[in-house]
């Protein structure tokens, strides 16, 4: 394993002294459950003070070569080969998170050591979690629990440098705007993931970020293109409910703010066909509550079976045959896949989250659909009037 202890030898896969030099050593057999190699090769007096590191990118990473004259040469993995190898097998396996997660903090704790380690970890766990497709939710949960038991405390501020970049970001070119979207859509799984301890309290979640993505709606809303425009509409379709709920506990009237901001865009903008049937559903989806069944089931009790709204706020997706499954399904990686295959097949006929979308070759909208929008814009109209 990755570490800066000179005295103590790094866990590592054996292989026989032909293959040592081809091949890695690897942490975790993708497949089968996380564990540490049975073997590790040994580390002699000299070999260990050899040990050397070399600060790279803000990070640390380890050049050493470990060697004895029977097993031949192990290299030691560096953090990014332990992050990216169980990063793919948490995204291959995103049921076995809660079994593995305390077995991945140990392992981690054993080589997160100083600041710049950890920044470096932040660093591989946000670029992780905006760059694999639907990775976004588990990644959120695992900077969750690693946020509460990491003995160094994390910060994120990885997060801030790209809202600070934000204005850029929504008027640079399709690459930059993929990564600015993946980005905005990592945050709010982190709001609705993350908790914060504050004093005695019962964790709650990070209030800086409810303001961080009211701005980035602001932001998304001012620049309405399609793709800003869909990446708002996925954020509200994710988070809405519980940005709503939490702003009016504050007493404030942020969504409506935002919805204003929409039904703007709807009236003016120039954006497509098929965005604007997006954005009017949104208007109609916040229109009824965001979908949400009232009950009387007290929160705290909530379960899936007394809670229509128990799995609100987790995606939910669904296979060709119209079977829904979410990010915690033990068959969701294959099923997911289903839905890329289908993607590469018909590239203009999903969204991205694997819902149908609008598209179609006509000019006109459906005739519910434009019944609808004429109302909304007669409704407006009226409103402007007063």
């Amino acid at each position: 394993m990755y570490n800066n202890n000179s005295s103590s030898s790094a866990p590592s896969s054996s292989s026989s002294s032909s293959e040592a030099g081809d091949t890695r050593s690897s942490v975790f057999s993708r497949g089968e459950p996380l564990r540490q190699p049975r073997t590790s090769p040994p580390v002699s007096d000299s070999s260990a003070g050899e040990v050397k590191f070399t600060a790279t990118c803000g990070g640390v990473t380890s050049d050493d070569v470990y060697s004895d004259e029977s097993e031949g040469y192990y290299a030691e993995p560096s953090l990014a080969d332990f992050v990216q190898e169980f990063v793919s097998h948490l995204n291959s396996s995103p049921g076995s998170f809660e079994s593995e997660i305390d077995y991945i903090t140990d392992m981690l704790n054993s080589c997160v050591t100083t600041e710049e380690i950890l920044q470096e970890l932040v660093e591989l766990i946000y670029v992780q979690s905006t760059s694999i497709p639907n990775f976004a939710y588990t990644g959120a949960r695992l900077c969750n629990h690693l946020s509460h038991h990491i003995r160094l405390s994390p910060h994120f501020w990885v997060c801030r440098t790209e809202y600070e970049q934000r204005e850029q970001a929504v008027r640079g070119d399709p690459d930059t705007q993929k990564r600015f979207h993946s980005y905005v859509l990592f945050l709010g799984e982190l709001y609705l993931n993350l908790e914060i301890k504050s004093g005695k309290d019962t964790p709650g979640r990070a209030n800086i970020l409810l303001g961080a993505l009211k701005d980035l709606l602001n932001t998304l809303c001012s620049h309405p293109d399609d793709p800003n425009l869909m990446c708002a509409i996925k954020l509200l379709k994710l988070s809405g409910s519980i940005l709503e709920d939490t702003w009016k506990e504050k007493g404030q009237s942020d969504m409506d703010e935002v919805i204003k901001k929409i039904e703007d865009v709807l009236l003016d903008a120039k954006c497509s066909r098929d965005v604007k049937q997006m954005l009017l559903k949104l208007v109609e989806l916040r229109s009824s509550n965001w979908g949400r069944v009232h009950t009387a089931a007290v929160s705290s009790d909530a379960t899936p079976d007394n809670d229509p709204n128990y799995f609100m706020n987790e995606p939910t997706f669904y296979t060709a045959d119209g079977t829904p499954f979410t990010a915690a399904d033990p068959e969701y990686s294959d099923k997911y896949q289903e839905i890329l295959d289908r993607e590469d097949c018909f590239p203009d006929a999903y969204e991205e989250d694997g819902n149908d979308s609008f598209c179609s070759d006509e000019d006109e909208m459906d005739p519910e659909i434009e019944e609808a929008f004429e109302r909304f814009c007669m409704e407006s109209d009226a409103r402007r009037k007063k």
